[in-house]
């Protein structure tokens, strides 16, 4: 809609100071005719908007200005209040920063949406740690989200799963990222990821360092996934799935067509043989591994010694 464009618009412009009509059609998804149009009819509203030509012009707000929040929709204002995360701001020592700015936002709303953003908090509440799981200690973290805001480098005592297990390190924080109750920092040179718990000192550098202009976080930390994942799971099993029977505890399989009996052959990603040895015994009879055949040749054998074991010789192993 017109309406909820030309508030972005506007918002763009107090959040990012100038901008081209090239840059607002881009971020706005539209033409720059358009762009023009949603200018004119600012600046008809009496929206202090100026546009300045020449190779560093653009469009700009008069210094000082601010809109209020009144362009917010009820589904924007809920998701306002839902995407409040009170336990890791606590953690980096900003629970009191991030209530004092919810109850100022909650201030500016009209009634009705304050209505929505208050029932969201009321029957909403995000929980990330997993249930088994005890929460990591990280007596360093708001100085590392210190040093991740001011570009400090740091010097730091890192404990590795390899040996040398404990280590020095001086790294430059691009960024820190909460992955299921953990804490991660993602620090150069590299970039490389760091756990925060285990940081066993911290200590100032003593300088700043420059964060590269094109380092995307997000971006980083979705390659960083794809990557862990497949270097947790470099293998490969193909398995027949009996009907209604699904895969758990492992990475996804490659979707397949059920056979004429029903079954189901699919190609799955593993840890190990021994990690799917252990998976695929949980789907007893109702999963057929056809490779590796060093995995098939192991599942037969358990199967054979579980019907010796039962008293049951009629059991064979090609199915377990």
């Amino acid at each position: 809609m017109k309406s909820s464009r030309l508030v972005s618009l506007l918002l763009l412009l107090q959040t990012r100071g100038r901008m081209t009509a090239a840059q607002l059609a881009e971020e706005l998804e539209v033409s720059v005719r358009t762009v023009y149009r949603d200018v004119e009819a600012l600046g008809a509203a009496g929206v202090p908007l100026y546009g300045d030509a020449g190779h560093a012009g653009g469009y700009r707000l008069l210094d000082g200005y601010r809109t209020r929040l009144t362009g917010l929709t009820a589904g924007e204002a809920e998701a306002l209040f839902l995407a409040g995360a009170p336990g890791a701001a606590a953690q980096l020592g900003l629970g009191s920063v991030l209530a004092a700015a919810q109850l100022k936002v909650r201030a500016a709303l009209p009634p009705e949406l304050r209505a929505h953003a208050d029932r969201i908090s009321g029957r909403f509440h995000l929980d990330a740690p997993g249930w088994y799981a005890d929460a990591d200690e990280t007596p360093y973290l708001p100085a590392v989200a210190d040093a991740v805001w001011n570009s400090r480098a740091l010097h730091v005592l890192y404990r590795r799963w390899r040996e040398p297990t404990d280590v020095e390190r001086r790294l430059e924080p691009y960024g820190l990222v909460l992955k299921a109750g953990r804490w991660y920092v993602v620090a150069g040179p590299g970039p490389r990821t760091y756990r925060v718990d285990q940081i066993l000192r911290l200590d100032d550098a003593g300088e700043e360092f420059t964060r590269p202009d094109d380092f995307d976080l997000p971006g980083y930390w979705a390659a960083y996934q794809r990557d862990f994942h497949h270097r947790l799971r470099p293998g490969r099993a193909v398995v027949r799935l009996a009907p209604g029977v699904a895969l758990t505890g492992t990475a996804a399989a490659t979707e397949g067509r059920p056979g004429e009996d029903g079954w189901t052959t699919v190609t799955v990603a593993i840890e190990s043989l021994d990690h799917a040895h252990a998976e695929f015994l949980r789907l007893g009879s109702g999963i057929e591994v056809l490779e590796p055949p060093a995995l098939r040749e192991r599942m037969a054998r358990t199967a054979a010694e579980l019907a010796r074991r039962y008293g049951n010789p009629s059991v064979t192993g090609g199915n377990l």
